[in-house]
């Protein structure tokens, strides 16, 4: 269906126009496509465009001296204008009946469905079948000003409605992570589900175990660094795929523990308040906000062995990032910070050498995770109204607040006894 559609082209980015008319002028078809294209007829605003072209990765290669070409499971072509990219794609077509046995190894699926390649071209109308939901199977053509619609997505976002294209099982098969992306549209866009969209999530959540790890870290910043992330972290404990990201952390919220649902909430409502403020937002805060539930755990536990405080943090957050690992990767860029928020709150509640600390990089990052931990109800003796106090303090009032804290002493080691050498009588020295 084709439907003439009037779309502003100032809230189109102009790079993307560019990329449209180049491919255009060389005889290729090119539409604007997917998530860009729902925004706008929305009235939201693209977080990005996308542009479906009949050009191969390649052809485009040539045409964009400004590009490069990216993936193994399915090959795009990024075009670079500064910090924006424009990810342009090749219109993907239907696979051979036997894709384990591609001969030209364009595809490849696993014993379980998956696909491990995806690099089969085809038509348009092809490639809208291809897509993984209705609404973002629109194609917006800048140069007729129409809209392109195969899959009935103009009457699903109209009644604000997510629906799969294709059978949904085998959909999901194709690619697990689309459990995870129908969660996140449903409550970033505020859709509801079709019934057949959910219904095969208990069934099939396992198969998210398959997804490479650094997929999966990728995946989790999408689901809550986007604006949406309370009421993704929601919907994803509604259909009870939050413990497949995160297992350590579900095993402790399962407990009903109030505190740790409750520090994660607020974590994720600060996340979408920066987001909307065009305020950073930093994988490593995010990631060790979920975690901490794991890490108080573990660090009580250690404690009530006997272990020392700073030891038991420190080895009860390297052990939770062992363990998170196995489910998404964490760069070290952003696990390095992580261990230095959470070891500084041992610091932060029995705070000496104050002054020193505000020094500290991660002081910022450390004492917004203490007021977190505060505002869900930890006991850390009210020291977040402390550190509020004493950053805004001159000299004189915080040496008078310093001197007005119980502070516990280090639990330091006595010092060993000398073993005393028995004197010698004279007697007993002589020759």
């Amino acid at each position: 269906m084709t439907v003439h559609q009037s779309i502003d082209p100032d809230r189109i980015s102009p790079n993307a126009l560019k990329v449209i008319q180049r491919l255009e002028g060389e005889g290729f078809e090119a539409y604007l496509v997917g998530g860009g294209v729902r925004d706008l007829l929305l009235g939201n605003s693209p977080k990005d465009f996308d542009v479906s072209t009949d050009a191969r990765p390649e052809e485009i290669r040539q045409l964009f001296r400004n590009s490069r070409i990216i993936g193994r499971r399915f090959r795009i072509v990024h075009v670079l204008f500064g910090r924006e990219v424009i990810e342009v794609t090749t219109f993907r077509g239907h696979h051979p009946e036997n894709t384990t046995s591609d001969p030209n190894k364009h595809a490849r699926m696993s014993d379980s469905g998956r696909l491990l390649r995806d690099n089969i071209y085809g038509s348009l109308e092809e490639d809208a079948l291809r897509r993984d939901f209705t609404v973002n199977a629109l194609y917006y053509s800048p140069s007729s000003d129409r809209i392109l619609d195969y899959c009935q997505g103009l009457k699903d976002l109209d009644n604000r409605t997510l629906r799969l294209i294709g059978e949904p099982t085998t959909r999901y098969r194709e690619d697990p992570v689309r459990m995870l992306r129908a969660v996140r549209f449903s409550a970033k866009l505020d859709f509801s589900m079709s019934p057949d969209v959910e219904l095969p999530f208990n069934e099939l959540a396992p198969l998210l175990h398959d997804i490479p790890a650094a997929r999966m870290f990728d995946e989790v910043l999408k689901l809550f660094m986007s604006g949406s992330a309370l009421a993704t972290y929601r919907e994803l404990q509604r259909h009870q795929l939050f413990g497949f990201l995160f297992p350590a952390s579900q095993r402790i919220l399962r407990h009903e523990d109030p505190v740790s649902h409750h520090f994660i909430e607020a974590m994720l409502r600060n996340t979408d308040l920066r987001v909307r403020q065009n305020k950073p937002v930093t994988p490593a805060f995010l990631y060790g906000s979920i975690l901490w539930p794991a890490v108080r755990q573990q660090t009580e536990a250690l404690l009530k062995q006997g272990e020392p405080p700073v030891p038991a943090r420190q080895q009860a957050g390297i052990a939770t990032i062992e363990h998170q690992l196995q489910y998404t990767s964490i760069p070290r860029r952003f696990s390095t910070p992580m261990r230095e928020i959470w070891e500084l709150q041992a610091r932060l509640e029995n705070p000496r050498g104050a002054e020193q600390m505000l020094l500290l990089p991660r002081f910022r990052a450390a004492y917004d995770f203490l007021l977190l931990r505060e505002e869900a109800g930890e006991d850390t003796g009210n020291m977040g109204a402390w550190w509020t106090q004493y950053q805004d303090a001159d000299e004189e009032q915080r040496r008078s607040l310093v001197s007005g804290l119980k502070l516990t002493r280090p639990n330091k080691r006595k010092p060993r006894r000398k073993r005393r050498t028995p004197s010698r009588k004279l007697s007993d020295q002589a020759p």
